[in-house]
């Protein structure tokens, strides 16, 4: 009888981890001791995309996007909310400063945005990305 019980349990842990989903998100971690402020744009079936403002405090992880990733290009802007600074790139993207989902990347000012450098997060089309911002730098991986 303790042979089945043991089998059975075995059984049913297997059948309970396939039946668990694959973690599949975009975070973003924050490595600095001030809370940052952050938008992201991607291209997706509709076209592009731009959506700010997340708070993430300092040393705390956040998910941008929950799920399967709409593509294998983000792009990132951050500001030290606190300090000042920003982490950004060449990737000229609409924004504002208030909290926003914007459509397309053209024409930013004469649509009543501002145009703001992003930078680029390939995620080589993994389900699972994570970027780090720490000091002037930003690290990215799986």
């Amino acid at each position: 009888m303790t042979r089945n019980f043991w089998a059975g349990l075995g059984a049913l842990l297997l059948l309970s981890a396939a039946g668990t989903p694959a973690k599949a998100d975009l975070k973003l971690c924050n490595n600095t001791a001030s809370r940052v402020g952050v938008a992201i744009a991607y291209k997706d079936k509709e076209g592009w995309a731009s959506e700010g403002w997340w708070t993430v405090k300092p040393q705390e992880c956040l998910p941008l996007i929950k799920g399967a990733l709409v593509s294998r290009y983000f792009y990132v802007y951050a500001v030290d909310n606190e300090k000042g600074g920003s982490w950004g790139g060449k990737a000229q993207i609409c924004i504002r400063d208030k909290i926003f989902t914007i459509r397309g990347i053209d024409q930013c000012t004469e649509r009543g945005f501002q145009k703001q450098g992003f930078f680029e997060v390939d995620t080589g089309e993994e389900s699972d990305w994570t970027v780090s911002l720490s000091g002037d730098k930003t690290t990215q991986g799986q």
